[in-house]
């Protein structure tokens, strides 16, 4: 399984909807919360290529991208084997 890390904000609904996403589908993640943390919002931007809205997701070292996409990728039958490797 591919580790994944998850760039969060608390006050963020589509950062709460991915959580969940994962969460249901019995995904472990790392969260990065750049509200608490803020010298790591400028790590996400480099990651993500210049997005600094949050969610940003990546799964090992692929940008998923934010929630909206997140959830295309599940409702393509894609997350799965992007998590598998």
């Amino acid at each position: 399984m591919q580790p994944v890390d998850i760039y969060t904000s608390p006050l963020c609904g589509f950062c709460h909807a991915a959580k969940r996403l994962l969460n249901d589908k019995g995904i472990a993640f790392n969260e990065i919360d750049v509200l608490r943390d803020p010298s790591r919002k400028g790590e996400m931007i480099q990651r993500a290529n210049g997005r600094h809205t949050v969610p940003q997701i990546f799964v090992g070292e692929t940008h998923v991208g934010g929630c909206d996409d997140l959830y295309a990728l599940e409702n393509a039958g894609k997350l799965d084997p992007l998590l598998a490797g």
